[in-house]
């Protein structure tokens, strides 16, 4: 029988709200699941390419208290795409919760598809965050040329240089209590390859949060457009946007990224949006018309609630826990042992935030074969 399958599934536990993020394909789409997969073979990209394939879906979700009582069940209807993205806000009863059930609704009416039970991410009392790019800042990645691209789809991840001082910093956040996420502009059916790659390196809770290469070319969606596969301001930001809404304003926030595109730039306007009382629409007319922002009229609609969304957020937080503002570091890879990290105006009273370092890798070796 044909059936549903997850995926990804993340689920943030918070003391206010329980947050989900979770895509859901048909099986046939996936290269290797379960009892078929030989766990001791890294996946490569170009293996889950049928993740282009798009659909939507129903799920329900049952929570579970310590006890195995159920205590909440409600049910969601994905996007066009299979992906979901909503909020519960923890009642009473809820503030228990401990396992997540899932189930497929919508496939085959009147069967309730099992699609796996989950633990949630706990994130209470001081929250800790690393975020951490992964093209350039954690592996050696190269999409220049078609060649490269080429190789970049048909190697696991593994393949190319993995930039050791880079993986030493998350790890060591990790190991003092930061709550990990990884960002990449890479397309949505890397995922299992890049898990493959943060397991074999040690890092095994990071949440995964990736370019979904079908809103590119829809042309009813309008989230993200062609522009934005070269683009990234629109789609990083918005992603840390994401991150928080699912976590909570931070007490510490820990940004790692490198030098080669517009990282800096995108940490510190995060960074601007965290710790500086501006109102949302004025740092937007100070962004909107910087080359890493090119919107439509929609994106910039879509870029502007999150924004204010995650204002209030803060505002919300700093009138009930008198919090001070967030501590945020940003660790930026140079490109060159010689490079700087150059800002424009708008953002040099925040570039004391970064921290530069030089993490140096060689080539793979078949890349540089005649």
């Amino acid at each position: 029988m044909k059936r549903p399958h997850l995926v990804h599934f993340l689920a943030i536990k918070t003391d206010e709200f329980l947050a989900i993020k979770a895509s859901v394909t048909m099986k046939e789409n996936l290269a290797t699941t379960g009892d078929d997969r030989d766990l001791s073979v890294a996946r490569f990209p170009i293996q889950e390419f049928r993740l282009l394939r798009s659909d939507d879906f129903g799920i329900k979700i049952v929570a579970l208290d310590s006890n195995h009582r159920e205590i909440f069940r409600k049910t969601y209807d994905s996007d066009s795409f299979g992906n979901f993205s909503f909020k519960i806000p923890l009642s009473e009863g809820l503030k228990e919760v401990q396992v997540l059930q899932v189930y497929e609704i919508k496939k085959r009416p009147g069967l309730e598809l099992n699609l796996g039970t989950f633990i949630p991410l706990f994130i209470s009392g001081a929250k800790r965050l690393v975020v951490c790019d992964f093209d350039k800042t954690l592996v050696d990645t190269r999409f220049s040329s078609t060649r490269e691209m080429v190789t970049s789809l048909t190697r696991p991840l593994e393949y190319f240089p993995t930039v050791h001082e880079s993986v030493r910093i998350f790890k060591s956040y990790i190991e003092e209590g930061h709550h990990p996420f990884i960002l990449s502009a890479s397309p949505h059916f890397y995922e299992d390859a890049m898990r493959d790659w943060l397991y074999k390196n040690g890092i095994y809770t990071a949440g995964i949060f990736l370019k979904d290469y079908r809103k590119v070319f829809s042309l009813w969606e309008g989230d993200l457009t062609p522009k934005d596969l070269k683009l990234q301001g629109l789609y990083k930001l918005g992603h840390l946007l994401d991150i928080l809404t699912m976590t909570g304003i931070p007490d510490e926030l820990v940004l790692m990224g490198d030098n080669f595109e517009s990282d800096p730039i995108i940490y510190l306007t995060l960074s601007k949006i965290l710790c500086d009382d501006i109102d949302p629409w004025a740092l937007w007319n100070k962004l909107k018309n910087h080359d890493i922002f090119q919107l439509t009229a929609k994106q910039n609609g879509q870029f502007l609630n999150k924004m204010y969304h995650l204002h209030n957020m803060s505002t919300r937080q700093k009138n009930t826990r008198r919090q001070v503002r967030p501590k945020v570091t940003i660790y930026i890879r140079k490109k060159f042992p010689e490079d700087t990290v150059t800002v424009p105006d708008f953002w040099r009273d925040k570039v004391s935030l970064i921290k530069s370092f030089d993490a140096q890798s060689n080539p793979p070796e078949i890349m540089n074969a005649q």
